[in-house]
């Protein structure tokens, strides 16, 4: 989301983490404390997760009139997503994608030679890179927050 928004012209982008030990502690709901950041809210989110509670908070931190938040994120099965219609009837706009719209056969190729060119960032999103049979240690660090993105090698 952060690479896609910057090669959009993203002229600020906010990222927000739910580990308590990356951010600092406010006394207010995030949604209203990027309300209060942004003089009114963001112009997009992104919920990147699946967790409702943060798709929630995503579309309520957009600004009224214009705001849209998109959902990337999968939720648990049986999950719900709520909020209350004044967001909505306000001109917030809440959506889904799913591969973030691209179309896998034709564009993907497209977005390979972009990363080739290095005119997109992928391994700096890296932070570990561990074999296949420490799999159970990746879901830990992805459990505990201490990690981004895993590689897991076949052979090594």
């Amino acid at each position: 989301v952060a690479e896609g928004a910057k090669s959009a012209g993203a002229s600020r982008i906010i990222g927000v983490d739910i580990d308590s030990k990356k951010f600092d502690d406010y006394d207010k709901p995030i949604q209203q404390v990027l309300v209060d950041l942004t003089d009114g809210g963001v112009d997009y989110s992104f919920e990147c997760i699946g967790n409702v509670s943060v798709m929630r908070a995503a579309l309520e931190c957009c600004h009224k009139g214009w705001g849209t938040s998109v959902i990337i994120g999968v939720a648990a099965s049986g999950q719900e997503i709520s909020t209350r219609p004044f967001q909505l009837v306000t001109g917030r706009v809440w959506k889904g994608t799913a591969f973030g719209g691209f179309k896998s056969r034709s564009q993907v190729p497209w977005l390979v030679d972009k990363y080739m060119k290095k005119e997109i960032k992928i391994d700096e999103y890296i932070t570990h890179n561990l074999t296949l049979g420490d799999i159970n240690k990746a879901f830990d660090l992805m459990h505990e927050g201490g990690c981004l993105r895993c590689v897991l090698k076949m052979n090594e």
